[in-house]
This record gives structure tokens, sequence and C-alpha cells, in this order.
């Protein structure tokens, strides 16, 4: 049996379609993702940890300073290679969307540095100069920073800045390595304060200075991606993404177009979703308009790959002449004993229609009945068949299901060469073809399952599918399995 190409992203499509959902009904963005309570936290967390092994090691700047120690006098000491090594941020922080952006706290931080120390001084009671040097480890405690960030819509794609950023250390314990411990407390009070406001300072800047690293990633993604060389997803972000009270939603143009036109931008508000997920706690919320299964239908009917001709059923006698002379007579007087083929086309493009009972297509196709004369294949009618059908979307793991079912199909003679044709004669016969041939062709696909595309690191865990008028809701919690770092994550 030929294929009807291109195939997998159509079954994909009518899978997606054949579940039902609500969108609000007005145009204008037709995918929207919320990203909920649960998934901020598990954002705050994966951007914390990148934070995290970007900034260690930290190297912070040196100083050297003149004291006055009882009984000695004047002191030079000096801190050299100061470096903070590592970072513990626990558990002890929260991410929350305020009123003007999205704020990430995160208290009781504890830190460990490494220094080189070294002092000398000049004694009245010695006439030479006395020196020591030796290491340090400083234990930071009770540490805090927090930050503000702001998403924007830039021209279609996203733009990230920070508000504001800052850090508060609030106690460091210093321990020396060589040297005379009757110094210890003089050493301190003399770098106590400079490593305090040293870090205060290196923190928030390689903080900003990472923000827009991901600022510059998530201006360069890809405004389209092809799906293939007929059609492309427009991934345009439309207006500022919506902040919640506990969610951020990003609302997208989502539609599929022709992978050689030129995108256009619909700047219209589309509703914001509800974050009701079936009772379920999940990250992610991704919801998708039925004009997305429709412009993706529109776009390959439109490029001619709607297409299919049937040379072999389960029953191979139906595709001969012979089977057909008390159905239709003059096919089998004019051509007795032939082998047939069915060519099939889409005499318009499908239309994908969600309710919150179903999720159904609507299929008006021409039916061409060809004859193989010898060598010559001979069309002798042209059928139009407008078949209806539903189905339901099951999910498993990362892996989207489907089944569907014919609902109803109706008949109507284009044009003939062998004479009238009564459709009522021939309905039962294609309505065998339909549930034998075309249904489980179409269900031998959706059985497969199809893995869903997520950003490169990511996988997709727990997906439940939600449906609702003119609109399919997929919920799912997130697992990032990829710490090489942000900056290298790449859209598939």
């Amino acid at each position: 049996m030929a294929q009807l190409h291109p195939l997998p992203l159509l079954l994909l499509l009518f899978l997606f379609a054949a579940a039902g959902v609500s969108a609000g009904g007005t145009k204008g963005a037709h995918v929207s993702a919320v990203v909920a309570e649960k998934g901020l936290a598990f954002a705050k967390d994966v951007l914390i940890g990148e934070a995290v092994r970007s900034l260690t090691p930290l190297r912070l700047p040196g100083v050297e300073k003149a004291v006055r120690v009882p009984f000695l006098g004047g002191v030079r000491v000096a801190a050299s290679n100061i470096t903070l090594f590592h970072l513990d941020v626990g558990d002890n922080s929260t991410v929350y969307p305020g009123d003007s952006g999205l704020v990430i706290v995160a208290s009781g931080i504890t830190a460990n540095i490494s220094m080189h120390w070294s002092y000398c001084y000049d004694s009245w009671l010695l006439p030479i100069e006395i020196s020591d040097r030796g290491t340090a480890s400083i234990l930071v405690q009770g540490m805090e920073v927090g930050i503000t960030m702001v998403i924007k819509n830039s021209n279609g794609s996203l733009a990230l800045s920070v508000l504001h950023c800052g850090c508060y250390v609030k106690d460091l314990v210093i321990s020396l390595d060589g040297g005379a411990s009757w110094f210890y407390q003089g050493f301190i009070n003399a770098f106590e304060d400079h490593i305090k406001a040293a870090v205060e300072k290196a923190i928030p800047e390689n903080i900003i200075e990472g923000a827009g690293k991901l600022d510059s990633f998530l201006q360069g993604l890809p405004r389209t991606v092809s799906l293939d060389d007929v059609a492309a997803l427009n991934m345009t972000f439309v207006n500022d993404p919506h902040y919640g009270n506990s969610s951020i939603e990003f609302d997208i143009n989502g539609l599929i177009t022709s992978a050689v036109a030129k995108t256009t931008n619909n700047l219209q508000k589309h509703p914001h979703l509800s974050l009701s997920c079936g009772g379920a706690s999940k990250m992610l919320l991704l919801s998708l308009d039925e004009d997305v299964f429709n412009s993706a239908l529109d776009v390959y009917f439109k490029a001619g790959s709607m297409h299919w001709v049937v040379d072999k059923v389960p029953d191979q006698s139906l595709l001969n002449t012979a089977s057909w002379k008390f159905i239709i007579p003059r096919l089998y007087w004019n051509y007795p004993n032939d082998d047939m083929l069915l060519n099939i086309s889409m005499a318009s493009s499908p239309v994908i229609k969600i309710t919150s009972e179903k999720i159904g297509a609507t299929i008006n196709a021409d039916l061409i009945i060809d004859v193989v004369d010898g060598k010559e294949t001979v069309p002798a009618a042209c059928i139009s068949v407008v078949v209806s059908a539903s189905g339901i979307v099951e999910t498993s793991g990362n892996k989207v299901y489907g089944r569907v079912g014919l609902d109803d199909f109706s008949l109507a003679l284009k044009w003939s060469k062998i004479g009238n044709i009564y459709m009522s004669l021939i309905q039962g016969v294609i309505r065998v073809f339909l549930n034998t041939v075309c249904m489980p062709y179409l269900n031998s696909r959706l059985g497969n399952g199809f893995v869903l595309p997520v950003v490169h690191g990511f996988t997709l865990q727990d997906i439940y599918i939600l449906t609702s008028a003119e609109q399919l809701t997929l919920c799912s919690n997130v697992i990032f399995t990829n710490a090489s770092g942000l900056a290298s994550l790449a859209l598939l």
C-alpha cells in the first residue's frame, strides 16, 4: 500500500487533534505554554545549579594593608589568590512572579574560599624584618542572594534583563594554616571586611553577566523551525509573558506555514490558560489551538502532498473489476477481470474540530477508480467522499499514542466514463474499505506513538492530556538531563 506523504506529521497532528480541548475562541497566539509553580521551582533549581557551576571557581581581588598590632607596631599584611571554589545553596531558595518580573531569592548559602596570606613587620626590639606566610580556608555563612529578572517580547523573540541583583554576606569563619596563632585575630580584622565586600560585589556581577548570555541564547532561538521541505513551525512569541500569582504564560504564534513562505506575526492576544490539569500538579502546561493543526493540513494540501494510491488491500479481489460486476456493471463490461487502483487525493484541506466531547476531522477527498488495462492506467470514474472521523489520545512516558475511528461518510458522483453509478449500491463497499483499510492503516501508525520534541537536555515526564473546546492541552513534568550548561542548549 502506498503511503500518504508526509504521513508521520499528519498522523501526529490528527492524533493531537483526536482527543478534544477548550480554547478561548479568540485568535492570535495559537500555542500557549504555562510554567506553573512546580515548573518555576524546577527552572529555579536548574538556573541555580547552572549559576553555581559557572561561579565556581571565582577569583576575587587581592588586598594589601598596613595595620597596627599591640606591642609590634606597624604590620604589613597581604592576601592573594583569593578563590571562591564551592557554593552550597541547599533548599533555602524561592521563586515567585513579582509585580515587575520574576524574583529568585536564595538564603542560608554557605561558601568555601581559599587564599594565601602573608605579613611582615619591623620590630623595635629586633633590627631585622620579620615575615611569615601561609594559606587560609574561609567559611562563608548566612549568605543571601536575590535577583529580579524581566522577560519581555522583543520583536517576536524573548529578551531577558536583570532589574536588580544583590548579595549579602552575614559572617566569615577564617582558619589559618601556617604563621603564629597569636596573629590570627589581627589578620581577621584586617581582611574580613574586604573579603565580604569582594564576595558581595563579584557574585552579582557574574550573575548579571550570565543573564546576559542567557538573553543572547533566548534571542538567538529560531523564529521558525523547519519540519521538512514543505512546512515550518512559526515560533514567534506573541505579546509579553503574563505573570500570574504563581505562574508565567508564554504565547506563541504556533501556526504551520509553508517552508518557503515568509512568516507573518499575529499579535492579537490569546486567552490565558487555566492552571487546572485534571487535579494534577504539573510543571508545564502546553496549549495548542485547533488552528495549529488546521494550518499544518492546509500547508501540505497546498503543497500537493495529500495523495494516496491504494494498490493493496486485505481482500485483494476487491481491486479487480470482477468483484464489481453486480455493483457497477459497466465497469466490468468495459474492463472484464482487470485490476484496479484507488487513487485518492484531497479535494480541500482536511478540517480538525476540537470540542469538549471529542476531537474530530472532516476529510473531503476525491476517489478516482483507475483500471489497469494492459500497460495503460485508465481513469473510469471519480467519486467525492466526505469522511467524518474522531479519536482519542493516550500517553505513556514521554510518548503520545492515539486511535481513530470512522463516524460517518457521504458519497457523490463527480464524473464517470462508465455511465451512472448509484451511490447507494457502492456505499457498503466503501464502508468496508474505510473500516478495513483506511482506519487500521492510520491506527497502525498512531499506535507506534510519537516522542514529543523538547529542548535538548530536557525530558518530559508523566504527560497528561486535557481537552476542551477548540484547544488541546498537554500537562507534563520536566527532567533536566544535561548538566553541560544552558549555553549549549539547542532547539530540536
